[in-house]
């Protein structure tokens, strides 16, 4: 079975974000990396269909050259190869643009799946997974939170969560799965796969090899600009009630009433 995972790396959750001088992007300057979480997931289910039925899992990313950290990681957990589509022009693409650059990629390699993490942590759209299978012509099941594949019969089984309750979806494959976090426990890299992971081939890719035109990507191509960005605003201090418990219960419902504005 040909399994291809679709990867992106973003910026660690865990650190302090800061706005550009033009408030329209992060600062990167001091930005930690790592893979976007829901990827974690995908890439844990095409290892899992690798070990049930063989083949390979090839991961697929696009973002700058440090983007092969995210690649390795991958390879390291047990993929089997790596296409790292890169190039400057690529540089402010929107999430349809960014579906065509990967279908652009995918559609000249074998698969029989295509797995993707529901979001990414950085936009948060979903929007990338549902595009991609759009391009390529074949369906999709977004969130899913678990995936049975029959390859024998050439269908894919999934089950996402909706409103009060779950769907159960079934597809023929090849189709787009976007992971939901209860999908399954991504492994960690082991170190002889982390060794390993350094001499996995990684296809070098840029705009012109997948036949596309530079004005068609990037910011130029993107019907999303952004237009501003902004921090939340900080949060007040918590305050301390004093006093008895009978009186401190008076005043809390006197403020909730009066401030908060909730009784």
């Amino acid at each position: 079975m040909n399994i291809l995972v679709c990867v992106k790396q973003v910026p660690d959750t865990a650190i302090a974000i800061k706005l550009d001088a033009e408030q329209k992007s992060i600062d990167r300057s001091e930005i930690t990396y790592v893979v976007n979480p829901f990827d974690e997931y995908a890439i844990e289910a095409g290892l899992q269909l690798k070990e049930k039925y063989g083949g390979e899992v090839t991961l697929v990313t696009m973002g700058p050259d440090r983007a092969d950290e995210t690649l390795r990681t991958g390879l390291a957990m047990g993929a089997d190869k790596g296409v790292h589509i890169s190039d400057p022009a690529l540089e402010g693409s929107d999430t349809l643009v960014t579906a065509k650059v990967l279908a652009a990629a995918i559609k000249g390699l074998p698969y029989d799946i295509v797995l993707c993490g529901k979001v990414a942590t950085d936009d948060n759209t979903g929007q990338v997974g549902p595009a991609l299978a759009e391009l390529l012509g074949i369906p999709h099941i977004s969130g899913a939170t678990t995936l049975e594949v029959d390859d024998a019969a050439k269908k894919a089984t999934a089950t996402r969560e909706v409103e009060g309750g779950f769907m159960r979806m079934e597809v023929p494959i090849p189709a787009v799965i976007t992971a939901e976090k209860d999908l399954n426990a991504p492994r960690y890299p082991s170190l002889p796969g982390i060794m390993k992971a350094k001499t996995k081939p990684v296809d070098k890719k840029d705009v012109a090899s997948l036949g596309m035109d530079p004005s068609s990507v990037g910011l130029a191509g993107s019907k999303i600009q952004p237009m501003g960005m902004s921090l939340p605003p900080e949060r007040e201090a918590g305050r301390i009630i004093e006093g008895e418990a009978e009186e401190a219960a008076k005043e809390l419902a006197r403020l909730l009433r009066a401030e908060v504005k909730i009784l």
